[in-house]
C-alpha cells in the first residue's frame, strides 16, 4: 500500500511528533462513507418522490455508493484528491436523477471544499512550523 506523501518539508522546522496526514485522510475516508450512506438512502426517496426507479438510476446510485465506499479504502493513494473530485462531480450531476439527489450532492461539495480548505492549512502550518512538535 503506497502511502501518499505530502511535498518535502521546507524551511528549518522538523517534521511534527505525529502525522498529521493520517488524520487528515481519516476524515477525507470518513466523509466519504457518509456520503454513501446519504446517497443509499435516496433510494426509497426516488422511488417514491420522482418518477420512480429506472434500472439506469438504480445503477448510477449504487454504484455511486459502492465508488464511494470503496473510495474511502483509497485515502493514502496519491491519486485518491482527483478521486474523491471525480465523485463530487458524479454526485451534483445525479440532479438529472433526482433534484433531492443532486441537491445532497452540492451540500457535501461544500464540505469537500472545506476539507480541501483545512488541507491547505495544515500544509501551511507544517511549512511555517506551526504544528506542535515541531519546534525545540
Amino acid at each position: 500500500m503506497s502511502e501518499q506523501t505530502p511535498e518535502p518539508q521546507q524551511g528549518p522546522f522538523k517534521p511534527p511528533a505525529k502525522d498529521p496526514w493520517k488524520g487528515l485522510r481519516g476524515v477525507m475516508a470518513g466523509t466519504l462513507v457518509l456520503e454513501a450512506i446519504v446517497v443509499l438512502l435516496a433510494l426509497p426517496v426516488v422511488a417514491t418522490v420522482g418518477g420512480g426507479l429506472t434500472p439506469a438510476s438504480m445503477v448510477y446510485i449504487v454504484g455511486l455508493a459502492v465508488l464511494m465506499i470503496l473510495g474511502a479504502g483509497f485515502q493514502g493513494r496519491s491519486w485518491a484528491l482527483w478521486y474523491n473530485v471525480t465523485l463530487q462531480v458524479l454526485a451534483v450531476a445525479a440532479f438529472f436523477i433526482h433534484p433531492a439527489l443532486g441537491a445532497c450532492g452540492l451540500l457535501f461539495a461544500a464540505v469537500w471544499a472545506y476539507i480541501f480548505y483545512l488541507r491547505r492549512d495544515l500544509k501551511d502550518r507544517i511549512e511555517q512550523g506551526l504544528l506542535p512538535g515541531q519546534r525545540d
